[in-house]
């Protein structure tokens, strides 16, 4: 398969790439910026190539899959994926926005005609969430409400720095009788029983209540990770302010100078998922750990790439696309039985 990483020069990008030559891959490098992306291409010895988004078909004629690294999604996906049906080229990315999940999935149709896959969430957004849902919707069919949490340690790259700070803007979300609502961060909390064990989480806003909602039907989804108490009261008051376009762009570029994790702290951080579903009789939990989130994403995308001609076309999720054991697959996660608890 000939394929493309566009954004490449980013930081998960970059990642992807080198572990693609480890594994014996050689993708076509991309970006926005040839004087970027060149110096990483010569220096990986692979092709490259540097364009806006606003030509990306004329460059993606002669690509089977594009893996679309270049964030915020919000303002990048909707026209590498334009490109993808036009040329009949299978999307990947790593996004964890909500909206992006949501715009996707409405290009379910257009995928189909074009005979491409649509897979928003390759990575750590949404991959380990999303399988760990699945196993609880298979567990427990008749599952009504599924609460799903996550730490990851190690820190962030600029891209999702950038993306967080957008995020900060808008509160937190929930999936409620099947329907996307708003609510403030932290609104609830809850025990997750990680496998290193238990954690107090307060929820925010996560693909999954997108995602998971789209590959198990369950109508009531919350997301959690671990939320000061003070922080949802807090978004709530100042969010006027980080609404405001010069906040929102001096805190990009203070964002834009944040480096990710090295390896020595990728190979010494992990990241963990705990995921519970139940109806009026039931419930179901089960708990996983995965290596460092980046660490995780590049590997959850070549594996995707390796998949991607053998799925139905269409718009999908992980698990949708893969399976719920998809996750498992992965180096180094650990993965618990589904529980009845």
């Amino acid at each position: 398969m000939r394929w493309m990483v566009y954004g490449a020069n980013g930081y998960t990008g970059r990642l992807i790439a080198e572990l693609a030559i480890e594994r014996g891959e050689r993708p076509i490098l991309a970006g926005r910026s040839r004087e970027k992306v060149e110096p990483i291409a010569l220096e990986l010895g692979l092709e490259q190539r540097a364009f806006d988004l606003s030509e990306a078909s004329d460059h993606l004629v002669d690509v089977d899959a594009v893996v679309h690294c270049a964030g915020p999604f919000a303002h990048t996906s909707a026209a590498m994926v334009d490109a993808c049906l036009k040329t009949r080229t299978h999307y990947l990315d790593i996004t964890g926005e909500i909206d992006v999940f949501e715009s996707l999935s409405l290009r379910d149709a257009d995928a189909r005609e074009a005979g491409i896959v649509l897979l928003p969430g390759a990575g750590f957004d949404v991959v380990p969430t999303d399988c760990v849902a699945a196993m609880l919707k298979n567990a427990l069919p008749t599952a009504t409400h599924l609460d799903l949490a996550f730490v990851a340690g190690g820190g962030a790259s600029a891209g999702t720095a950038k993306t967080s700070v957008e995020a900060s803007a808008v509160g937190g979300r929930i999936r409620e009788n099947g329907e996307l609502k708003g609510v403030r961060i932290g609104h609830r909390r809850r025990t997750a029983r990680f496998r290193s064990g238990s954690r107090e989480v307060g929820s925010i806003p996560w693909g999954d209540v997108s995602t998971a909602y789209r590959s198990t039907g369950i109508p009531n989804i919350t997301t959690f990770t671990i939320v000061p108490g003070l922080l949802g009261q807090l978004q709530q008051v100042f969010a006027p302010v980080l609404q405001a376009p010069l906040v929102q762009s001096v805190a990009k570029s203070m964002a834009g100078k944040v480096k990710g994790p090295d390896v020595r702290k990728r190979a010494n951080t992990m990241a963990e998922v705990f995921g519970e579903a139940w109806d009026a009789e039931s419930r179901v939990e089960c708990a996983i750990t995965t290596p460092n989130a980046y660490s995780l994403t590049a590997d959850s995308v070549l594996r995707a790439i390796g998949k991607i001609s053998g799925v139905a076309p269409g718009a999908h999720t992980p698990s949708s696309a893969f399976g719920a054991d998809f996750v498992r697959e992965l180096d180094g996660v650990v993965a618990g039985e589904v529980r009845f608890s």
